[in-house]
């Protein structure tokens, strides 16, 4: 398939009597959601993630654009008050989480209501077929080379949430089993550097754990379950952490808490005496150092910091900087740096 250069955002206008309010927009970049919303007089647009959302809310705001920017775990989460949804599809991406978002919009509209999706593909058979699955019937316009589609709501009919459960064993404990779903790192699969991360982490009984970035909740499972002691799964993405909690309840922990917050300024300074970090690697490793920098104070005397990447050299450059010992183990791939304060 071919790649448009940017959203149709003019071709909506072919589809301007679909454009029925309120109007809600599904996820798409903070830039493409905030020129949705200045382009539709969209009343709320829905993300996933808090950081994301933030930046949304700062485009909308240099727009002079109002509009109610929600987080949730679930698009179905919203109010049911929308007539249409809106979804700019992103190029790549995860197949997966673009299925979900489709069956959940199915539900948040009310009776009637209009699911219009944009693509950044020419001739996409995707969305067409998808819509027509979901929701009976799928429309385009002849003459948009298959960028832009929309249908229906019909009836009510049961919800599916779209998710995958796996198995993981780590030093002999398990196999554990694991909810994961799209939108979540790692969906699916017990991620190879998370493996080599808890693989080479010594963890004793007593040490509090703070799971940073923790995704659905691996690894700061298996570190509460050898310590024993009190773990808090930290993440920006809102279905992340319902799954972290989701996660350490069903295998176990009964001492944990999740923070749903795209920075550490909430906790208390020397209040951990581990963290677990598998940082994304987008972002020139910009999310990475801001682990680092913002885990180093919350870290008690003799406290450690296990960060599993890709991309040794330059993390290993700022855990220099700010920690007494810096130690590397090469395992399964990837680089896992213990720096000790």
């Amino acid at each position: 398939m071919k790649r448009i250069a940017a959203f149709p955002l003019a071709l909506l206008s072919r589809a301007a009597d679909k454009l029925v309010p309120p109007i809600g927009i599904v996820l798409g970049s903070p830039m493409q959601a905030a020129a949705l919303v200045e382009q539709l007089q969209a009343a709320v647009c829905f993300q996933l993630d808090l950081y994301q959302a933030d930046r949304l809310r700062d485009e909308l705001e240099r727009a002079n654009t109002p509009a109610r920017v929600e987080t949730a775990a679930d698009l179905w989460d919203l109010p049911a008050e929308l007539q249409t949804l809106v979804y700019p599809a992103p190029p790549g991406g995860e197949r997966a989480l673009k299925i979900d978002m489709v069956e959940q919009a199915y539900h948040t509209l009310k009776p009637g209501g209009r699911l219009v999706v944009l693509s950044p593909y020419a001739n996409d058979p995707f969305f067409p077929e998808l819509l027509k699955k979901t929701f009976g019937r799928a429309h385009m316009p002849a003459d948009c080379q298959g960028q832009i589609v929309w249908a229906q709501r019909g009836a009510d009919r049961p919800r599916r949430r779209h998710e995958v459960t796996f198995h993981a064993t780590i030093n002999g404990d398990g196999p554990l089993e694991f909810v994961s779903r799209p939108g979540v790192f790692s969906c699916g699969k017990f991620d190879l550097g998370a493996r080599a991360l808890l693989e080479t982490a010594e963890i004793t009984e007593g040490e509090r754990v703070l799971d940073l970035g923790c995704g659905s909740g691996t690894n700061g499972v298996f570190a509460g379950r050898r310590s024993k002691a009190p773990v808090t799964f930290l993440d920006s993405n809102r279905r992340a952490t319902a799954l972290a909690e989701l996660n350490a309840q069903q295998n176990g922990l009964t001492d944990f808490r999740t923070i749903t917050a795209w920075n550490l300024a909430g906790l208390a300074p020397a209040s951990f005496d581990l963290v677990l970090a598998n940082p994304p690697y987008y972002a020139q490793n910009a999310i990475a150092r801001q682990f680092i920098e913002q885990a180093r104070p919350l870290l008690r005397p003799d406290g450690r910091l296990h960060l599993v990447t890709k991309q040794p050299e330059p993390l290993a450059e700022i855990l220099v900087e700010l920690f007494e010992d810096v130690e590397g183990a090469e395992l399964r791939g990837y680089t896992v740096l213990m720096a000790t304060i």
